[in-house]
């Protein structure tokens, strides 16, 4: 990391922003999807996205929610975790979580929370390198 970056959150007005970051982790939908499934996300109160911009471009972002589960009480939900390919493995990633925990203690939070994929082995030392535990298994069942 070089220069100073700057936590902030981001709102639909960002779109521009987001939907080139939203396609390194999501290759396979298209601009339209992404910014279709952003329109949806943001018209949850309960959803926030967060970015990481240094000198003024976005260079990381994720997406969380606030919950309240009977086990961790009120809780943030984080996903899409994006670093830009580019600059990963800079210390980014670590920044980007320590502004997200700060917010999160604000927002009175007992827990961050997330999954992460099987195979994204780099993600699970990350995880664990900054005090997280697995809990659980993440089970989905597509609808059609």
């Amino acid at each position: 990391m070089k220069n100073k970056v700057e936590f902030c959150e981001l709102s639909q007005d960002d779109f521009a922003e987001i939907i080139p970051l939203a396609q390194q982790l999501n290759p396979k939908l298209s601009e339209l999807e992404l910014k279709d499934f952003l329109f949806q996300m943001f018209g949850f109160s309960n959803y926030y996205c967060f970015g990481l911009r240094e000198n003024g471009s976005l260079i990381a972002l994720s997406s969380g929610w606030i919950t309240v589960r009977f086990y961790s009480g009120k809780q943030l939900e984080v996903d899409n975790v994006i670093v830009d390919q580019e600059i990963q493995s800079n210390g980014y990633g670590k920044v980007l979580f320590q502004y997200i925990e700060k917010w999160a203690n604000k927002k009175e939070c007992k827990s961050v929370e997330l999954n992460t994929y099987l195979e994204n082995r780099r993600s699970h030392k990350f995880y664990h390198q900054n005090g997280f535990s697995i809990l659980g298994f993440h089970f989905c069942k597509f609808l059609k």
